[in-house]
């Protein structure tokens, strides 16, 4: 009996050491994405270069116009944009969709902050900032210093952006 618990406990010990080890390599992986050399179309034209929001804390949110969630906190981060743009912030929304849907939604709903075409592809890049799923909505805090403060799959809260605009070092 005394070896089959050595033989358990070894076993979790290893399976828990290997889950960390993973967890953090992933976030290692996470953190190394380059996102400031994106150029994205804009859907009223012209390009939205990320290279020029370096250096202020940034705040990317993956939407798209079918998305039910997505279109419920767009006007949370227009108020979020309006109000933090003082402190640096900059929302950044990545449309996860075709630019003739995006322009007519922001013919009806405009909002104040930057928006880029990623398109489907807009996908893969949101996994690589830590969207396992793929699934949307997705957002990605920056600090000023570029590195990954934070990430929130699902619709965000006023709470959430409350606590973000609060956090040291951005």
């Amino acid at each position: 009996m005394k070896r089959r618990t050595l033989i358990a406990t070894g076993l979790g010990t290893a399976a828990a050491g290997a889950g960390g080890g993973f967890a953090l390599w992933r976030r290692q992986a996470v953190a190394d994405v380059p996102i400031w050399p994106l150029v994205f179309p804009k859907p009223g034209g012209g390009e939205l270069q990320l290279q020029g929001l370096r250096g202020r804390p940034v705040l990317l949110n993956f939407w798209a116009t079918w998305c039910a969630p997505c279109i419920t906190e767009l006007p949370l981060l227009d108020r979020f944009q309006q109000e933090q743009s003082g402190q640096g912030w900059q929302v950044v929304g990545l449309a996860v969709d075709n630019e003739a849907p995006v322009r007519a939604f922001l013919a009806h709903h405009p909002v104040s902050f930057a928006i880029g075409l990623a398109g489907f592809e807009g996908v893969s890049l949101s996994r690589s900032l830590g969207n396992g799923t793929g699934a949307l909505p997705f957002s990605v805090v920056f600090d000023a210093s570029g590195g990954v403060k934070d990430r929130k799959l699902g619709a965000l809260s006023p709470e959430d952006l409350r606590r973000w605009a609060e956090v040291a070092g951005i």
